[in-house]
């Protein structure tokens, strides 16, 4: 037996004694899915296990270097794991923008000592992070940002707004774009800040959209104090840092593109919503759309293999990010359309108290083109990096 082999019988057998029954089924509400944080509340003692159980095993971030918490693994073995994971139907333990944002870019660019302190909360799950990039008046032109942090001796001081800060009023932290030069081009005056969110002169806003609710804030900066040693990389380098995490961003969002672990497909939702057991769906061509959409995903879930592969030996992901940002959120939004289809009138129900409706999910991922960068740019980068084609 190899030792992949073995590996995987342990895992196995690890999740089916660990992962709670709870924590095998779709997720529900926003309650039922675990952010985190120093104000997070646990919708039950299972959601608590599963992260605890997790993090322990540094499987929150297995991919993150075992010295920090992470769980270590091969990429062989980060499959394996997801495979096991996805067998049982078991959810994910922690959303995190910590983990998909973050974290790689302060692998690349911080300190030892930043890293020994943000990076182990992030993988317990006692930090939860926002992102300071847009603002009202730059948004894909980001580096026009006019947020400013100005040097007061042992501390900066922070004065301007973002906007579309996806969840900060329910976050503890700020990932955060600042000028701090601005006597030189606009790309070299930018610095990456860390700084708490219950500082001073913060205050969020959150701002509703379409579909009744929103994770999006307006966040505002007054006087805001942050000590020197949470600047990250080079001061007037941060635009290196920001390009670097939006491969990132754009890399998790295209994650909406693929289904959940747990999650049912579109085939069983069919199913379910005609009432049908083992009976072929006599709707032909929803039939032939669900088909055309699972073939896509499968495509599209071998593509961000590869390109993690790629990564992974070194290649980096790069404009590959676009690819996978453009196509993800494409197929998220066919699969909402689907979705809606399948339902018929149904679907048109609003948001009960304890549960999505797909009315919602639908009008949600509307935004998926346009948050994280929108499709034309995502097709600006695929056509100039990826292509070749002259600007």
């Amino acid at each position: 037996m190899s030792d992949l082999d073995t590996f995987r019988q342990e895992t196995r057998a690890w999740l089916e004694e660990n992962c709670p029954a709870a924590m095998r089924r779709p997720i529900k509400s926003d309650k039922d899915q675990c952010w985190g944080g120093r104000n997070w509340v646990f919708e039950s003692d299972e959601q608590r296990l599963w992260l605890e159980r997790m993090a322990e095993r540094g499987w929150t971030a297995p991919q993150w270097p075992v010295e920090y918490g992470g769980g270590g693994l091969s990429r062989q073995e980060i499959k394996i794991l997801q495979d096991e994971m996805a067998r049982i139907l078991a959810r994910r333990p922690l959303d995190s923008f910590g983990i998909d944002m973050l974290g790689p870019a302060l692998f690349k660019f911080a300190s030892e000592e930043q890293k020994q302190r943000f990076i182990p909360p992030i993988i317990r799950g006692e930090i939860r992070w926002c992102q300071g990039y847009s603002e009202p008046n730059a948004g894909s032109d980001l580096a026009s940002l006019q947020t400013r942090a100005d040097d007061k001796g042992d501390h900066y001081l922070v004065n301007g707004s973002k906007v579309w800060t996806s969840y900060a009023d329910q976050s503890d932290w700020i990932f955060c774009l600042v000028r701090t030069d601005f006597d030189v081009p606009k790309h070299q005056g930018i610095s990456f800040l860390l700084f708490d969110m219950a500082s001073p002169g913060v205050t969020t806003n959150p701002i509703k959209l379409i579909s009744g609710n929103s994770p999006f804030c307006e966040t505002v900066f007054e006087n805001v104090k942050v000590p020197k040693d949470n600047l990250v990389g080079e001061l007037n380098k941060g635009w290196d840092i920001a390009k670097y995490l939006l491969t990132h961003e754009r890399q998790m969002i295209g994650g909406f593109g693929l289904s959940r672990a747990g999650s049912t497909s579109l085939g069983q939702a069919a199913a379910q919503a005609r009432g049908l057991k083992d009976a072929r769906l006599d709707d032909g061509g929803l039939r032939a759309d669900i088909a055309a959409f699972e073939i896509d995903e499968m495509a599209f879930a071998l593509t961000v293999e590869r390109v993690i592969d790629e990564a992974k030996a070194g290649q980096g992901t790069g404009a590959a990010s676009s690819l996978l940002k453009l196509y993800g959120t494409e197929l998220n939004k066919i699969r909402n359309e689907l979705l809606m289809s399948i339902h018929g009138s149904a679907a048109l129900a609003w948001k009960t108290e304890d549960s999505f409706a797909l009315a919602q999910h639908w009008l949600r991922s509307k935004g998926n083109s346009l948050e994280g960068g929108s499709s034309e740019v995502q097709l600006n980068i695929i056509a100039k990096r990826i292509l070749g084609l002259p600007a």
